[in-house]
């Protein structure tokens, strides 16, 4: 229900659309990943995939808003859908707030949209949940249906946008002021040769966060890197929940899903900060997955390397802990300067 601090009635997200030129190389990585390929959509190439409460739209089209997203970004996260009480009011009221209405002879579906970070679109999607959704009214059951067991992935914790430096208030406002985003954290992070800025928002339904990054000093951090080769702003990372992300990453060794290296000595101390941690310490290390935490919860996450361009995926599970691994900045700023080094960006 629409409230003043919701003002557009939002209540979480429905879906992510992707657009490659290398459809085959992201249909794997969706597979490796625990995601199904069950449904095609009525009239157009685009195909939906699906884990739990994770529901991924992949565009095939050659022709159409994503496709040309495609070529000027390369492997992208072309559109949104997010939940709303009523598509038409959330539009109308997003554009009454500031927002640019999507060109509607170029959207490739059919929902009211407006453009959003990098004009990516965001489409409000009332018709959502188990008993009636868009995959039941506009998309038909595939013939040959690529279904693979479930890797434990629940839903999108948040997702993460990379803009250019002088832009993040900018974009911290077009959230708060258009949907009712409320700033949870600011982070001023340095690894050993490059550093960035954050600030992180929370969804006025709190179900999702998204942090903006811009990034410090030269062009040579991660967030200018993935400005250059995305040619612009956009969606950095997404992050899953795991409701086991020990026996997540088990079920995905051996796949094309490669994670971040993190360095041993990081293991030396981790666990004495955290003796409250569960999950088996000798498999925490064998995955290199790092942990953060206080006195009142903790939580695990790993990030996969770049997967679609600059584009990757962290996993995160959460034991009453809504952080965001702030324990973990140095260490993980020094595994992707680290990486950055191997490919010759440093």
């Amino acid at each position: 229900m629409a409230t003043e601090l919701n003002p557009l009635g939002l209540q979480g997200i429905e879906f992510t659309e992707y657009a490659t030129p290398d459809t085959d190389f992201m249909h794997k990585a969706f597979l490796d990943f625990g995601f199904s390929k069950i449904k095609k959509h009525k009239e157009k190439e685009i195909y939906y995939y699906n884990q739990n409460n994770i529901h991924f739209l992949l565009n095939q089209e050659r022709q159409g808003f994503s496709s040309e997203f495609a070529k000027s970004h390369g492997p992208a996260i072309t559109s949104m859908g997010w939940r709303v009480e009523d598509a038409e009011f959330a539009f109308k009221t997003a554009v009454e707030r500031g927002a640019k209405a999507a060109d509607e002879n170029a959207k490739d579906l059919p929902y009211p949209a407006i453009y959003g970070i990098g004009d990516s679109l965001i489409y409000f999607i009332d018709v959502y949940g188990d008993e009636n959704n868009i995959y039941k009214q506009d998309f038909v059951d595939l013939e040959n249906p690529d279904i693979v067991q479930e890797k434990g992935f629940m839903e999108v914790d948040h997702l993460t946008n990379n803009v250019y430096k002088g832009t993040m208030g900018k974009w911290a406002e077009f959230y708060k002021s258009i949907f009712g985003f409320t700033e949870v954290r600011y982070f001023d992070i340095n690894g050993a040769q490059t550093g960035l800025t954050s600030f992180a928002l929370r969804s006025p339904d709190g179900s999702f966060c998204i942090p903006i990054n811009e990034g410090k000093d030269d062009d040579k951090n991660q967030i200018d890197e993935y400005l250059k080769e995305y040619n612009g702003p956009g969606v950095q990372h997404l992050a899953f929940t795991s409701r086991d992300i020990v026996a997540s990453l088990d079920a995905m060794e051996g796949s094309s899903i490669k994670t971040l290296d993190i360095i041993p000595e990081y293991y030396d101390t981790i666990f004495d900060k955290l003796p409250q941690i569960t999950e088996n310490r000798e498999r925490i290390k064998h995955h290199q997955i790092l942990c953060d935490g206080d006195e009142n919860g903790y939580l695990l996450q790993i990030f996969t390397k770049n997967l679609f361009g600059p584009i990757f995926i962290e996993i995160i599970q959460r034991k009453n802990n809504l952080g965001f691994g702030e324990g973990n900045f140095t260490a993980l700023f020094q595994s992707i300067e680290r990486d950055q080094m191997r490919r010759g960006v440093l």
